[in-house]
């Protein structure tokens, strides 16, 4: 009961700092609407590289004496680094059987563990689910990524240890292959690991590629569901991802390459439709390229867009163009990662288009 309080009491706090009086619409929106004027950014709800935050959270490694602290360094190498991951997990486990907090699935306490993907939504304490925040509370170690945000984290079980595996462009704390063997080795020691990952695990969150080594190696997965970006940031806005008469589908691209070009969108021919909905994820570096290659397509210059930086946290920015001008608005704007990408009809369906319409008249008006 006390952990659900914790959530609510959480939950409600941040309801007051993103969203103002109910009957005060105006004041909402123009607090978080971003046009090109605005330049720094405000602090990260995230986990950023090199971030305190992910020594504090790991101080845990040097509370059991069984074993002694690897050296917290990105370079070293995960053969070196996991025996003693090993180690620490044999401690705690062994730290929780003396409690009477029990050693895994089983008796014996050898059992294999599950691992549990677990997808936190956009970043609203509010948007996680009932069932994903209970699997938080009942784990023995949480791997979380970057886009997990601090409030979500905050309601990790007081038994669960966390370690970052956060990946941003150009910083790696963990290769893909690393976070795979370490899922693996907590899993067959008998711990209960849960995979934190922001939005849904298995829409541009490589889920797919952790469950398919896992279950290769025997061990069981379990996928809980979060909200993507696109829903969670959609709704925020009153933007409908489809709408009878105006949008009949939505496609959702990756902006991100996967080899690091800096042109992935071979798709833009077939996303070039005006009757569909576009959602562009991780897309800030390559949309200059996209929007180029949608309208040599046929996409109409004038198509109403939206990109959103940090959605659904307090630190929400927004830029809202034709589709024309949008790379240039924000680079203006100065938005940074995490940023989702709206392009179609719809977008001009939320109040916020028309506030930032309104506000660009009343700006060359005063010029």
């Amino acid at each position: 009961m006390s952990s659900l309080n914790k959530l609510h009491s959480l939950s409600h706090h941040h309801h007051h700092r993103l969203h103002p009086h109910p009957n005060k619409p105006t004041t909402l929106t123009h607090r978080n609407l971003t046009l090109p004027r605005c330049t720094s950014a405000p602090p990260s709800p995230f986990t950023e590289k090199h971030s305190a935050l992910i020594c504090q959270r790991e101080d845990w490694v040097s509370d059991a004496p069984e074993f002694r602290q690897p050296k917290k360094n990105e370079d070293n190498e995960i053969a070196v680094q996991l025996p003693e991951l090993k180690k620490l997990l044999a401690a705690l486990r062994k730290r929780r059987e003396r409690d009477g907090g029990g050693g895994g699935d089983g008796d014996d306490g050898g059992s294999v563990g599950d691992v549990f993907l677990v997808g936190t939504g956009p970043g609203d304490p509010q948007l996680l689910t009932l069932k994903a925040f209970r699997v938080i509370q009942s784990a023995d170690l949480v791997l979380y990524d970057r886009l997990v945000s601090h409030d979500i984290l905050d309601l990790v079980g007081p038994n669960a240890r966390l370690l970052y595996v956060g990946k941003t462009a150009g910083y790696h704390s963990r290769t893909q292959e690393e976070i795979h063997e370490l899922l693996l080795s907590f899993a067959e020691a008998g711990a209960n690991v849960v995979r934190l990952k922001g939005g849904d695990p298995l829409i541009f969150g490589r889920g797919g590629e952790e469950m398919d080594f896992l279950q290769q190696k025997g061990i069981q997965v379990k996928v809980v569901p979060g909200i993507t970006a696109a829903s969670g940031i959609a709704a925020e806005l009153g933007i409908p991802l489809t709408h009878r008469g105006i949008s009949i589908s939505v496609r959702y691209l990756t902006g991100h390459s996967r080899k690091g070009g800096t042109d992935p969108l071979y798709v833009a021919e077939s996303a070039a439709d005006p009757d569909s909905t576009l959602v562009v994820y991780m897309g800030l570096s390559t949309l200059p390229s996209l929007a180029q290659k949608l309208m040599h397509h046929g996409l109409p210059t004038n198509t109403p867009a939206v990109a959103v930086e940090r959605g659904t946290t307090p630190q929400q920015r927004m830029v809202f163009a034709e589709l024309k001008d949008l790379a240039e608005k924000i680079g203006h704007a100065g938005l940074v990662s995490p940023t989702l990408i709206i392009i179609g009809k719809v977008v001009a369906l939320s109040p916020l288009w028309t506030l930032s319409c309104n506000e660009v008249s009343e700006l060359l008006e005063a010029k």
